[in-house]
């Protein structure tokens, strides 16, 4: 059985970037192990350590040497490597010389393309202690670094300076150079608490030293410490801590011992928005707001700090006296922002580019009010509302609480049209213009804002791709990727029933940049839209698919029909999906195919279907069925129940194989062929009318 032994491998840095701590750690422990398995060398666990000051990774019994390595090479081709009296040539001698053999050791190996000489050969496997040094600095190599850090008279990069490196395999240190430094087993505690080098004698020492010395080193642990320590500050001044993720993940990068204290500040604020209290708390000073059991806020604030104070009282007072300036702001700010109605920022908007060749904000305002006017007015909403939403729209943005806290974009236009005395479904759509915001994120909840986040979302599609500005590759500086989405979901999550290419062209049109063939660009605006859509369904994002349930044959399926509607297309690829489920969905899909190459290839098809030219019992059989599918059919149709009007053409299946079986399409007389030809275009357009089922027959969920 082979040696094993504990591994810890530890990088002591300067304060890391506290929103990629995460991804830091992910990253590292996931390529040592990779690196780890190509390497051959085995293990029982891993475990990955994060926090301000270090990433490390702990792993239980690793293999001490690699196994016995089978080396394979193959050298030059044989007529390479021997001349024409068959001595070695230099090429061959090179070949074995670097092989550590003679040439007459070498073997000789077959291939397609010749015969090579060929050197096989069991090696013993390498020390573990010797290959751990290459792969930590392979795995510190592949971290997500954007742009990293040099520091010293060294050549080593990293993201921030690196002062210490602890690797240990068992109780011995692993010689080597990371990140221009030799490993040893000194450790570092907690900053402040034990600042000086603490010495580990084995790998397994090294949480609960860490520990000792206040540090906790693994993150779940510590942030759900954080958590905890929060929610009971806050119940202590009876309420609950608002305790969001992203800030709660970003907190615990900040911290390595959590310690909370309760602030306080005055109640007058609680006058302002309460997103602006919660932005200026959060974003600011990374506290965690808290509610009273009404869902209200209250004057207070949970802060984390990462020392164990001896004077708790004045670490608290420092708080409130940082948080108060910035609350005075944030005051100052809502108090000059409500002299200024939204109306009269309209025509400032003028002053500010939206982009290059696109007009200004106010251009850009007038664009899409109407094309939320045209949207509102086939959603049945108000079109005064949505164009007056529209207008509105951007004015916030030239406040001074939007130029302080930009994420409440929206949100704050939503509150100064209250003030203004704006209707309700104008603030409301001010607001909701720019959702969904993110994957994930809530949709607009009023047809009025349905509308505004539509055209909003169509204007900046059409302007970007008239300027030539399109997404490539991993490039998509504009977030039009994005941009689609957002209005692929509104379209189909909320059932708005618009005829998408017919927008996109009105969007196009109003443009100022001048459009060379302004139909072709709103042609490719919708595949556009529609490629997105296709990875959204194959991924499981719609709702209620879960990934793989929808296939890329199911998607061009319904995609080569163009349906204009999101509505109808999601309709239709549903129907698709259940047909594909049933027995007959094979056959039926590959006789579809075989009636497509027919037709393709067979030229003018003229007139309408005779029957006395049948000349067999499966022509006139596959007809009445054709005739009474298709009345089912078209009723099916008319509902957009398009599960049930493939399901009735499931029937077909039997008359369809026996037709097949005993008819010859291409008959010798001109007008039995073309008789035939007929009655076949007819079956296939009954099947087109949903979907092209001829794209199925590569998948095999029938």
């Amino acid at each position: 059985m082979a040696q094993t032994a504990d591994f810890l491998v530890e990088i002591g840095t300067e304060e890391l970037p506290p929103k990629a701590l995460r991804a830091l750690e992910g990253s590292f422990s996931e390529h040592l192990q990779t690196g780890l398995k190509t390497a051959g060398l085995g293990f029982a666990t891993l475990r990955s350590y994060a926090t301000p000051r270090r990433l490390a990774v702990s792993i239980t019994a690793l293999e001490c040497e690699q196994s016995r390595q089978r080396v394979e090479k193959r050298g030059p081709p044989l007529n390479a490597a021997f001349d024409a009296s068959g001595k070695p040539t230099r090429a061959a001698q090179a070949f074995a010389d670097g092989c550590g053999v003679s040439v007459g050791d070498l073997g000789r190996v077959e291939t397609p393309k010749g015969a090579w000489l060929h050197y096989s050969a069991e090696v013993p496997g390498r020390p573990a202690r010797e290959l751990l040094p290459g792969l930590v600095n392979a795995a510190l190599a592949a971290l997500p670094i954007p742009r990293r850090m040099r520091w010293g008279d060294g050549d080593a990069e990293f993201v921030r300076p690196a002062h210490w490196v602890v690797m240990l395999l068992g109780s011995e240190i692993v010689p080597g150079t990371i990140l221009g430094l030799t490993p040893s087993r000194h450790t570092r505690g907690h900053r402040f608490h034990a600042p000086g080098p603490i010495e580990l004698q084995s790998a397994a020492d090294y949480v609960g030293v860490l520990t000792q010395n206040k540090v906790i080193a693994d993150f779940a642990e510590r942030r759900e410490r954080v958590r905890h320590l929060a929610e009971a500050a806050a119940a202590g001044v009876g309420g609950q801590a608002m305790i969001e993720a992203a800030l709660l993940d970003e907190v615990t990068a900040l911290v390595e011992w959590p310690v909370t204290l309760t602030g306080c500040f005055d109640r007058t604020f609680l006058r302002l928005p309460e997103e602006v209290l919660i932005a200026t708390l959060q974003g600011h000073q990374r506290y965690f707001p808290v509610r009273d059991s009404a869902g209200q806020l209250l004057p207070n604030f949970i802060a984390t700090a990462n020392i164990e104070s001896r004077d708790p009282t004045q670490i608290r007072q420092g708080n409130e006296r940082v948080i108060l300036p910035r609350l005075s702001d944030a005051a100052f700010f809502w108090d000059q922002d409500i002299k200024t109605s939204l109306e009269a920022r309209i025509e400032r908007l003028d002053s500010v580019v939206f982009q290059k060749g696109l007009g200004s904000l106010r251009e850009r305002s007038a664009r899409v009010a109407q094309l939320a006017g045209s949207v509102a007015e086939k959603l049945g909403c108000p079109t005064t509302h949505a164009a007056r939403a529209a207008l509105l729209a951007k004015a916030d943005l030239l406040t001074q609480m939007v130029g302080e806290f930009p994420e409440l974009q929206g949100r704050m236009g939503y509150h100064y049209a209250k003030l203004d005395g704006e209707p309700a479904e104008v603030a409301i759509a001010i607001e909701e213009q720019y959702l969904p915001r993110h994957a994930g994120d809530r949709l607009p909840g009023l047809p009025t804002g349905r509308a505004l986040s539509i055209a909003d979302r169509a204007d900046t599609l059409a302007g970007v791709f008239a300027l030539g500005k399109r997404p490539s590759g991993a490039k998509d500086p504009f977030g039009l990727r994005r941009t689609a989405l957002g209005l692929l979901r509104i379209l189909v999550e909320d059932q708005v029933d618009l005829d998408l290419p017919a927008l996109l062209a009105d969007a196009v049109r109003l443009q100022p940049v001048p459009v060379k063939d302004a139909s072709a660009l709103a042609a490719e605006l919708f595949d556009f839209i529609m490629d997105r859509s296709r990875a959204w369904y194959l991924e499981g994002l719609a709702p209620g698919l879960a990934a793989g349930v929808i296939t890329g044959e199911m998607f061009e399926a319904v995609r080569s029909r163009r349906t204009g509607s999101l509505v109808d297309f999601h309709a239709r690829l549903l129907g698709v999906c259940a047909f594909t489920r049933l027995p007959e969905a094979e056959s039926l899909a590959v006789a579809n195919k075989r009636i497509a190459n027919i037709l393709r290839s067979a030229g003018d098809i003229t007139g309408a279907l005779n029957t006395a030219l049948f000349a067999f019992g499966e022509e006139s059989a596959l007809n009445e069925a054709v005739e009474k599918a298709a009345s089912v059919h078209r009723r099916h149709l008319e509902r957009r129940d398009y599960e049930q009007a493939l399901c009735a053409l499931a029937a077909l299946r039997a008359p369809v194989d026996d037709y097949f079986g005993a008819v010859m399409v291409m008959a010798d007389d001109a007008a039995v062929r073309n008789n035939r030809l007929v009655q076949l275009r007819r079956l296939q357009q009954l099947f087109l009318d949903v979907a092209d089922l001829s794209c199925l027959t590569g998948n095999s969920n029938g």
